[in-house]
């Protein structure tokens, strides 16, 4: 592989499961995959849903780094506008004094949830608009030159936790530029902006402290597997199972009923989301990966896996690292 191989994992709960059972296969799949050569590890915070376990980010992060000695690990993303600068500063700030030179911060400013769930956060519903001040807050208590008098961030103050602007629009791309920060462009669920996005944050970039030149990430689900069947089967699962997740709103349909819904032409544009998807046998995985980042310059890419068994989810990230990361082969 030409370009750096990352995770998100997603922290999904399956049927049946509890989050107690999510989090030991997460501590197994970094476990693993520090060994097969990944570069790292990103969860995302999500709130107000059942199927999804990394609400609380910072202390998932935290658990993993625990159980795990190299990978770096990380938030792809912490959605900012629903904390406080300094908060997440001190968290992250903790995490990096723990286990250091091996955090990420990646950051968005989409709530995470849906607006009942963000008046449970107590989130202002303006405050995404203050996302670059709040940026530029942080970043100056990791780094030791606050921008609020008298206030500094302890722990966090001087770790310089390298910062990752996460986005799926143009807006994060000229951000991330003007910043000069990595960006990564969730094209793994929204892809309709994702050449733009690339073209505008290289154009755009302005060298900085932390970064002198672009770096962009690129997501894309992969699913992998030992035969072709077996990964078209379970991409297919998975797309139901979006069904119920994006539209289910606490109901839940019949199998029967999330097939209509994915055969109906709101369940294309459904479908369309997921693009961006590398399936099937390692090497037909491979070659799509290789195509991809070939198309968009990507200096690396963040797959996720969404297989419905833990079984299959690690059988996917271990193919796929056979197939592409040196350590592995």
């Amino acid at each position: 592989m030409s370009v750096p191989l990352s995770i998100l994992d997603l922290a999904q709960v399956a049927d049946g499961s509890t989050p107690a059972e999510t989090f030991a296969s997460s501590v197994a799949l970094a476990q693993h995959a520090e060994r097969w050569g990944y570069r790292r590890i990103w969860y995302a915070e999500h709130h107000n849903m059942g199927s999804i376990a990394s609400s609380a980010t910072s202390v998932l992060i935290a658990h993993i780094a625990a159980h795990t000695s190299t990978i770096r690990l990380g938030s792809g993303g912490v959605m900012l506008p629903n904390h406080s600068p300094l908060t997440i500063a001190e968290q992250f700030g903790t995490l990096e004094s723990l286990h250091p030179g091996r955090i990420d911060l990646g950051l968005g400013r989409a709530p995470g949830s849906d607006q009942t769930t963000a008046r449970a956060l107590r989130r202002d519903p303006m405050s995404a608009d203050s996302f670059p001040q709040d940026v530029l807050e942080l970043q100056g208590y990791l780094t030791g030159e606050t921008r609020v008098p008298g206030v500094q961030a302890t722990p966090g103050r001087g770790t310089n936790v390298p910062l990752y602007i996460l986005g799926s629009s143009l807006f994060g791309a000229r951000l991330a530029a003007a910043l000069g920060l990595p960006f990564a462009f969730a094209s793994h669920f929204a892809p309709q902006a994702l050449q733009d996005a690339a073209s505008i944050y290289r154009r755009e970039f302005r060298p900085s402290a932390q970064a002198e030149k672009p770096h962009f990430i690129a997501g894309v689900n992969v699913i992998a597997s030992d035969t072709a069947s077996d990964a078209h089967h379970e991409f297919h699962e998975a797309m139901l199972r979006r069904v119920t997740l994006l539209l289910g709103r606490g109901q839940t349909f019949t199998r029967e009923e999330s097939e209509a819904i994915l055969a109906s032409p709101g369940g294309q544009q459904m479908a369309d989301m997921a693009r961006y998807s590398a399936v099937g046998t390692p090497d037909v995985v491979r070659d799509y990966l290789e195509r991809f980042t070939a198309q968009i310059e990507a200096d690396e890419l963040i797959v996720a896996t969404q297989a419905g068994t833990t079984e299959a989810w690690l059988r996917s990230f271990e193919l796929l690292a056979g197939a592409m990361l040196p350590v592995a082969a």
